[in-house]
């Protein structure tokens, strides 16, 4: 059984926030739990909504899913690195691929992150400091020694 952390790590208040993704269940379930981390929050489920927003109110901070039903969140990323260079942005998607992730960080994305991700990694992600990795679970669960991990006697 993993540990949890009972103690949310939070952001300096007043820190602004948006999310851009069309799954609204997802992006609501997120905005919920990053408002619990000090993020005060807008959400967009367009790149249309995302690029009006992002121009109107440039933010501290951006998570953008890579594909919307409007178009590539990789159009918002570019709007809000024209208004705002020291916005910190991940991207999020399903559909991941290493020249997408290059392009993406390119274009000013921080770290690039495969869904279904939780909101602990996406924080960790907007606020890990320069240099430092972000491990996933995934990394976690490979190195925890299992039985097939045993050496034989």
């Amino acid at each position: 059984m993993e540990e949890t952390n009972s103690e949310i790590s939070t952001v300096e208040a007043g820190s602004t926030l948006l999310l851009v993704d069309d799954d609204g269940p997802f992006v609501r379930r997120l905005g919920r739990a990053m408002e619990s981390r000090g993020f005060t929050v807008d959400i967009a489920e367009t790149v249309a909504e995302g690029l009006a927003k992002a121009s109107a109110t440039p933010p501290d901070y951006a998570v953008i899913d890579m594909r919307l039903g409007d178009g590539n969140g990789l159009d918002v990323i570019e709007a809000i690195r024209k208004v705002r260079e020291d916005t910190r942005m991940i991207v999020l998607t399903g559909y991941g691929n290493i020249a997408t992730a290059v392009n993406a960080v390119k274009l000013g994305a921080v770290d690039y992150l495969a869904k279904p991700a939780d909101a602990d990694e996406i924080f960790a992600a907007l606020t890990r400091k320069p240099g430092e990795r972000v491990e996933s679970g995934v990394s976690r669960a490979l190195r925890r020694p299992g039985p097939s991990a045993r050496t034989p006697r």
